[in-house]
C-alpha cells in the first residue's frame, strides 16, 4: 500500500499482489478496502508459433477502480501483481494511457510472480488498458518431464492460464490459437468444441469465464511431419543389431541423447541376457508425445517398432531396448516382461555409467497392491487400474531383482537360452519350473509373496507335492530315469496325472527289486531289458509286461536247475544219452543275461524235460532194446510176419507205460 499526500485532498494508493493464475489482494493496512473495490479482467490469447518454438500470449487487462473518493479521501490504484507460468521469456508490458513496467519478482517451479506498475493511478471510478506479453519458449531436451513446454514442427504441448482478480470475478476469457495441420487435444482441462477459422486454424475460446481463477488447461498439439533420421549398428552378440532411429526434424538433441544411449546399452544388454539380437529387420525406435496410459514408452513387437517419449529419461530408453528381448515371445506374462526388462535396464545402467531412477516401492504404491498374475494391460481412465499400475511397475522390478540374487547372471543366461529353446513362450509357471531346474535353487515362495492370485495357491501346493514325490520316486529309480510322460506331465503342471504315472513307476521299481532278489537267489545277472522299456515312451504297461516275462524266465531257469540230479542211476544215464542239459542250462543264463528271453526259456524248458524224464526216457530206451532183441529172436523161431505183430503189441504197451515227464513251470 502507497499513501501520497495530494495538494488539497488525501490521496490513498492501494497494492494488489497476485496469485496462480489469477490476482488476490492481500491484506491491506488502513485504510481498509473490499477486494471487489478493484477488478481486473484479462482477455488472453495465446498462439503457437512452431517456426520460432514458441508460444506467443498476449493479456489485454482492464483493470477498474470501484472505489469511490469521499470529502476527505481520494482512492487510486498504481500497480498489481501478476503470477505467469514458469518459464515465461519476453515480459513486455504496456498501456495507451501511462508507461508501466514489469519486473519479476519471484521465479518459483510452478509459477513467476510479476510486479506491474501501471504508470498511472487509477482514479476511482475509472478504468485503465495494459497490455501484456510474453512467450512460453520450447525448453528442448535439457528439460525431460512430461509438464515441460514444448514447441516444434511435430508437437507442441503447453500450459493454458486465465487471468482476473478477485476470485470469483466474472468476465475474462481465454482464447488458443493453433496453426493448421495439427492434431489438438486437450491434456487437461475443459474449453467447448474448437472451431477452424479462414487461415485453417484450430481456435478454442473459452467465451467469458465464470471464475478466471479457477480455469487452468492444458493443450497437446501434433502433426505429422517427415521425422530426421538416423541408422545406427551396434554389434550384439557378434551379431549386428539395426536400429532405425526417428526423431522430430528440430529435435536433434533427443536423437543425440537415445542414439547414443542405445549404442552403448545394446552390446551390454546381449552380453547381460545371453542371447542373440532378435530381429532380422531393422528396429525402430521413434521420438513420440508418449503412448497411452501414461507411459513414456512402448514396445510393439509386431511392428517391430519402440515409441519412446520426448521426456522419457535414461532409464525408460534402456528399458524400452531391454523389451527387444522381454516383449511377450520369450516370456508369456506382463509382469514377467516388465520385471526383467527393468532389471536389466538397471543392471546395464551400471555398466555403461549411466545414472537412472530405479523404480521404488514406495509407500503410497503399496495402496495398489495386486498379485502380478492379476496385471492386466493398463487403462489410464480407470483410478483403481492406475494404481495397480504403479505397484505392479515397482513390484515386479522388486521380485526380478530377488529372482537375480538367488538366481545369478550366469543362471538367468541359461534360464533365457533354455526358453529361447522352447517353442512357445514361457509363462509363470514353466518360468518357476525352469528357474528351480537350471539355477538349484527354490523360488516358491517369491511365487506365493508376488505372483500368484488366490486362485492359483492351490496350484503351487499340487506342485510342491508333485515335486516331493517325484524326487522320492527318482531317488528310488537310483540310476534309471523317470520316462518323458512323467516329467511332462510335471511340466505342464498336470499333478494328477504324473502322480498316477509315479504310482505305476512306483510299482515297476518294486517289480525290479523282486526280480534282482529272484535273480540272485537263481544266479542270474538280470538283463537292461527292463531298465530300457521303463525309459522308454513305451508306458509302464509294456514295462510290467516285461517284469513279467523275466519273472517267468527266471522260474524257468529255477525250475531246470532244481530238476538237475545230484547223481545219474544207469537208467537215467541211458536216458541222458546223447543230450546235455547242463549245456542247455548254461545258454539259457546266458542268453537271459543279455535279454534274449526266449532263447532262455527254450534252454531252460530243454534242460528240464531232459533231467526230469532222464529216468523214463532211459527205462524206454531199455524196453525198446529189449523189444528188439526178441524180435531177432522170434524171427528165427516163428517167422518174421508174425514176430513183427508181437514186438509192436509189446512196444506199444511200453509206449502207453512211458508217462510224458511234466514241462516246466
Amino acid at each position: 500500500m502507497i499513501r501520497r499526500p495530494g495538494r488539497r485532498l488525501p490521496i490513498v494508493g492501494v497494492a494488489v499482489a497476485a496469485a496462480l493464475a489469477g490476482l488476490v489482494a492481500p491484506p491491506l493496512a488502513a485504510p481498509a478496502v473490499a477486494a471487489s473495490d478493484l477488478t481486473i479482467l484479462a482477455d488472453a490469447v495465446y498462439e503457437v508459433a512452431p517456426d520460432d518454438h514458441v508460444v506467443r500470449v498476449r493479456v489485454d487487462l482492464v483493470a477498474r477502480n470501484h472505489l469511490r473518493d469521499t470529502a476527505t479521501r481520494r482512492y487510486y490504484f498504481d500497480r498489481a501483481f501478476l503470477a505467469v507460468p514458469p518459464g515465461a521469456t519476453a515480459i513486455r508490458i504496456s498501456s495507451p494511457t501511462g508507461r508501466p513496467t514489469v519486473r519479476v519478482t519471484r521465479n518459483r517451479a510452478d509459477h513467476q510472480l510479476l510486479a506491474i506498475a501501471f504508470g498511472q493511478r487509477i482514479a476511482a471510478g475509472k478504468a485503465a488498458r495494459l497490455t501484456l506479453t510474453f512467450e512460453l519458449p520450447d525448453v528442448g531436451d535439457a528439460a525431460r518431464t512430461s509438464t515441460a513446454v514444448r514447441v516444434g514442427q511435430a508437437f507442441a504441448s503447453f500450459p493454458v492460464w486465465a487471468f482476473g482478480y478477485p476470485n470469483g470475478v466474472a468476465g475474462s476469457s481465454v482464447r488458443v490459437i493453433v496453426p493448421a495441420g495439427y492434431e489438438v487435444r486437450l491434456a487437461a482441462g475443459d474449453l467447448p468444441a474448437p472451431t477452424t477459422d479462414a487461415g485453417g486454424r484450430t481456435v478454442f475460446d473459452t467465451g467469458p469465464l465464470p471464475d478466471a481463477t479457477a480455469f487452468s488447461a492444458w493443450f497437446v498439439a501434433e502433426r505429422p511431419v517427415a521425422p530426421l533420421e538416423k541408422r545406427l549398428q551396434p554389434s550384439v552378440n557378434g551379431r549386428p543389431a539395426a536400429i532405425n532411429l526417428r526423431a522430430w526434424p528440430d529435435d536433434a538433441a533427443w536423437a543425440g541423447r537415445v542414439g547414443g544411449l542405445v549404442e552403448r546399452a545394446l552390446p551390454e544388454l546381449g552380453g547381460l541376457i545371453g542371447l542373440a539380437w532378435p530381429y532380422a529387420s531393422p528396429l525402430a525406435i521413434e521420438e513420440s508425445v508418449g503412448p497411452e496410459g501414461g507411459h513414456a514408452g512402448a514396445f510393439d513387437p509386431a511392428a517391430g517398432r519402440i515409441e519412446v517419449a520426448w521426456h522419457a529419461d535414461s532409464f525408460v530408453v534402456l528399458h524400452e531396448a531391454a523389451h527387444a528381448w522381454f516383449n511377450g515371445r520369450l516370456l508369456a506374462d506382463r509382469w514377467a516382461n516388465e520385471a526383467f526388462a527393468s532389471y536389466y535396464a538397471v543392471a546395464v545402467a551400471g555398466r555403461i555409467d549411466e545414472a537412472v531412477v530405479r523404480p521404488e516401492l514406495a509407500e503410497g504404491l503399496l495402496r495398489g497392491r495386486i498379485p502380478l498374475n492379476a496385471w492386466s494391460p493398463s487403462d489410464a481412465t480407470d483410478p483403481a487400474r492406475r494404481a495397480g499400475e504403479g505397484y505392479a511397475y515397482a513390484a515386479s522390478f522388486a521380485l526380478a531383482t530377488q529372482i537375480a540374487e538367488r538366481a545369478g547372471l550366469d543362471g538367468l543366461r541359461e534360464v533365457w537360452g533354455a526358453a529361447a529353446a522352447g517353442n512357445e513362450p514361457v509363462d509363470w509357471r514353466r518360468l518357476l519350473d525352469l528357474l528351480e531346474a537350471r539355477t538349484g535353487q527354490k523360488y516358491d515362495d517369491l511365487w506365493r509373496a508376488w505372483v500368484v492370485r488366490d486362485a492359483d495357491v492351490a496350484l503351487l501346493d499340487a506342485r510342491q507335492a508333485a515335486r516331493e514325490r517325484y524326487d522320492a520316486v527318482v531317488r528310488a529309480a537310483g540310476p534309471w530315469q523317470l520316462p518323458a510322460a512323467v516329467t511332462d506331465a510335471l511340466a505342464a503342471w498336470q499333478f494328477d496325472r504324473a502322480a498316477t504315472l509315479m504310482d505305476e513307476a512306483d510299482a515297476i521299481l518294486a517289480r525290479r527289486e523282486e526280480l534282482r532278489a529272484a535273480a540272485g537267489a537263481a544266479g542270474l545277472r538280470l538283463p537292461a531289458r527292463l531298465e530300457t522299456v521303463f525309459e522308454s515312451d513305451a508306458g509302464f504297461a509294456a514295462a510290467t509286461a516285461e517284469a513279467d516275462a523275466e519273472a517267468a524266465t527266471i522260474d524257468a531257469i529255477a525250475a531246470a536247475e532244481a530238476a538237475r540230479p545230484r547223481s545219474t542211476d544207469p537208467l537215467q544215464q541211458v536216458g541222458l544219452f546223447g543230450a546235455d542239459p547242463a549245456a542247455d542250462l548254461a545258454a539259457a543264463r546266458e542268453a537271459f543275461a543279455v535279454g534274449d528271453l526266449a532263447a532262455a526259456a527254450d534252454g531252460a524248458s530243454d534242460a528240464y524235460v531232459a533231467w526230469s524224464g532222464a529216468g523214463d526216457t532211459g527205462r524206454g530206451r531199455l524196453l525198446a532194446s529189449i523189444g528188439a532183441a526178441i524180435l531177432a529172436l522170434l524171427a528165427l523161431v516163428v517167422g518174421w510176419p508174425r514176430a513183427r505183430a508181437w514186438l509192436d503189441e509189446r512196444r506199444d504197451r511200453s509206449t502207453d507205460a512211458a508217462a510224458e515227464p511234466p514241462a516246466p513251470a
